[in-house]
C-alpha cells in the first residue's frame, strides 16, 4: 500500500457501499483517501445476502416502494428521505450495472424476488445470496480505475481532528501503534453499524460503532439509537457464529416452526412469515419463552421446497450451514434473533451533512430518518448507494483549511482491568439481556449504571483494542439511554413496561447530544 498522506482533499472512513460510492463521486473533485481498519472488503456490505430493493420491475412503482417503506417504519419515517431513496434508487442501480455489477437474471431480464413487508417482488440479488459481496466487488473495481482515489487498509481511525469550529481531518492508528494525522477539506464517516455491542449479532467484528462514537465525542447530534433491528433468523448452534439466514429464505416459502415443531407466525400477523422483522423477532422470542422444549430455538423449515432449487438459490447459505452439519434443503434449521441493523446514528440532512461543519456521514452510521423505527428489508444497500452519492455531491463544494490542530479522541481513567476481552464479553452479554429484543425501564437503568463503571475501568492507552472497547461502551450507552427515554413500544423498540405505541408523546425522533436525550 502507498504511504498514508499527511494531507488530502477528502477522507472517507469505511469501505462499504456508502463509502465506496462517495469516493467514486468525489474523485473528479480532488484527492480522496479511503480508510479501512481491515481489508477494504471487510464490511457489513460484504455480508448482505438478501439483495437490494428497487422499483424496476414491470408490475412495480416508486410510489408503492415509498408506501411500503413508510409503513414498515411504524410512524417515524422521514418521508422526504424515503422519497429520495426510492426515486433516486433506479438511477443508482443502473450505474452499478454499467460498472459491471452482475445481478441475477432470467435470460436477459433482471430477476426480482420478494421479502417481508414488500407489496411487490422488487429485490435484486447476485449469485443467489451474495448480493453485497458482488456490489462491493464492482464498486472497488470502479474506484481503483480512478487516479484520485487512494485506499489505505489496516489503519484504525482513532478520532476526528478539529480547528474548534469544524472537522478538518482524522487521527489514525497504524498496526505498529504509531499515530498520525491526515488533514482534509472534509471527512465522511461511512463506518457501518454497531452490531458488536451485542453478544448475538450477524455483523462482522469490525462493526463496533466507531463513526458514531467519534462524531458524538466531537459534539455531533446522534439520533434514534433505541431502534436497533434484530434479524429474526440467525443460525443458532453452540459452536457456530450467528450467521445470517436471509429473509429471502422466507420470501421463497420457508416456514417458521416453534420449539415443538408447530407453525406459529399466522397467529401473530396476517403476513405470517413475511411480517415486518420486529414482529417476527418478538414472535420467536415469545415462542421460545413459552416453551419447555430443549434446545431453546425455533426452526426454519424448507423441507417442502425443491432441494435442488434451494441449493441453487442460496449457495452461500447452503455451504455455510453444511459446514456446521445442517442441510437447509432437508433439515430443520435452528434459528434465533440476532442484532442486525442500527436505524439510528449520526444525525444528518439529506445530503449527509452532520450538525458539525466539515463532517458528513452516510449509510448505516448515519441517520436521516429514512428507516423510521424499523427498516424495510433490503433498503439498507440502497440507502448506502443513494446517500453515499448525495454526500459526495455536497462534499465537493466543501472548502477550507487542511491544517488540523486538535484531535478529538476517547479519554478514560488510568484504572487497570484484568482483561479487556473479559470486560467486553460481559458488556455484550448484558446489552443482549437488558437492551435486546425486549427492554424494561429497570433493566435499562441498571445497564446504564454498569456501562458507566466499565467506561471508567478501561485504561487510557492508545491501542485499537482499548479505543474500540470505548467506542462500543459509548454506543451501547447511547442505545440504552435512548431506549430508557422512549416510554413506548414502536418498531424495533419494545418496552415490556410500556407495550403500547404512544403517538401523542413519542411520534418524534430521539436526539442525544452532550449526554442529554430529547425528542424532536
Amino acid at each position: 500500500m502507498p504511504a498514508v498522506p499527511a494531507e488530502t482533499d477528502f477522507v472517507v472512513v469505511g469501505g462499504g457501499i456508502a463509502g465506496l460510492r462517495a469516493a467514486i463521486g468525489l474523485a473528479d473533485a480532488g484527492r480522496v483517501l479511503v480508510v479501512s481498519k481491515q481489508e477494504v472488503t471487510e464490511s457489513n456490505t460484504q455480508y448482505a445476502q438478501g439483495g437490494i430493493a428497487v422499483a424496476l420491475s414491470d408490475d412495480d412503482e416508486v410510489g408503492l416502494h415509498l408506501q411500503d417503506t413508510i409503513e414498515a417504519g411504524d410512524g417515524l419515517v422521514n418521508v422526504e428521505a424515503a422519497r429520495v431513496l426510492v426515486e433516486e434508487g433506479p438511477r443508482r442501480i443502473q450505474e452499478l450495472i454499467d460498472w459491471g455489477t452482475q445481478f441475477d437474471r432470467s435470460g436477459s431480464r433482471l430477476t426480482f424476488t420478494r421479502e417481508g413487508a414488500h407489496s411487490r417482488s422488487r429485490i435484486l440479488h447476485a449469485h443467489g445470496d451474495s448480493t453485497g459481496r458482488e456490489i462491493g466487488r464492482a464498486l472497488v473495481a470502479k474506484a481503483r480505475t480512478l487516479e484520485n482515489v487512494q485506499f489505505t487498509e489496516f489503519e484504525f481511525t482513532a478520532g476526528l481532528c478539529s480547528d474548534g469550529d469544524r472537522v478538518i481531518g482524522v487521527s489514525l492508528l497504524s498496526p505498529d501503534g504509531k499515530q498520525h494525522v491526515v488533514s482534509s477539506r472534509a471527512v465522511l464517516l461511512a463506518t457501518g453499524g454497531a452490531g458488536q455491542v451485542y453478544s448475538d449479532t450477524t455483523n462482522p467484528g469490525v462493526a463496533t460503532g466507531d463513526g458514531i462514537a467519534m462524531a458524538y465525542r466531537a459534539g455531533a447530534m446522534i439520533a434514534d439509537m433505541e431502534f436497533f433491528q434484530f434479524h429474526p433468523t440467525a443460525l443458532s448452534l453452540p459452536e457456530a457464529p450467528r450467521f445470517l439466514l436471509s429473509e429471502a429464505l422466507r420470501g421463497e416459502g420457508a416456514l417458521l416452526l416453534n420449539p415443538a415443531g408447530q407453525r406459529f407466525m399466522p397467529r401473530y400477523h396476517t403476513l405470517a412469515e413475511l411480517a415486518p422483522r420486529d414482529v417476527v423477532a418478538r414472535a420467536i422470542v415469545t415462542e421460545i419463552a413459552n416453551s419447555s422444549v430443549v434446545p431453546d430455538v425455533c426452526y426454519l423449515d424448507l423441507r417442502h421446497l425443491d432441494p435442488a432449487q434451494v441449493r441453487e438459490r442460496f449457495p452461500r447459505i447452503y455451504v455455510t450451514c453444511k459446514q456446521y452439519g445442517v442441510d437447509i434443503s432437508t433439515d430443520l434449521v435452528p434459528v434465533r434473533p440476532a442484532a442486525h441493523y442500527l436505524m439510528g446514528g449520526i444525525k444528518t440532512d439529506l445530503s449527509g451533512r452532520s450538525t458539525i461543519a466539515g463532517l458528513y456521514a452516510a449509510g448505516e452510521t448515519a441517520c436521516t430518518g429514512v428507516h423510521g423505527a424499523n427498516r424495510l428489508a433490503s433498503n439498507s444497500l440502497l440507502e448506502g448507494l443513494v446517500f453515499g452519492a448525495r454526500a459526495a455531491d455536497a462534499m465537493r463544494t466543501q472548502s477550507g483549511t487542511t491544517t488540523a490542530r486538535k484531535s478529538v479522541e476517547p479519554s478514560s481513567s488510568t484504572s487497570e482491568v484484568t482483561s479487556l476481552s473479559d470486560l467486553k464479553c460481559e458488556f455484550r452479554r448484558e446489552m443482549w439481556e437488558r437492551a435486546g429484543v425486549v427492554r424494561s425501564g429497570n433493566s435499562l437503568k441498571q445497564l446504564i449504571s454498569d456501562i458507566s463503571g466499565w467506561q471508567a475501568a478501561v485504561p487510557a492507552i492508545a491501542t485499537r483494542e482499548s479505543i474500540e472497547l470505548q467506542n462500543l461502551l459509548l454506543v451501547g450507552k447511547l442505545v440504552a439511554e435512548s431506549a430508557l427515554a422512549r416510554e413506548e413500544s414502536r418498531g424495533a423498540h419494545f418496552r415490556s413496561d410500556f407495550p403500547q405505541r404512544d403517538d401523542a408523546s413519542f411520534r418524534k425522533h430521539s436526539v442525544v447530544t452532550n449526554g442529554t436525550v430529547s425528542f424532536q
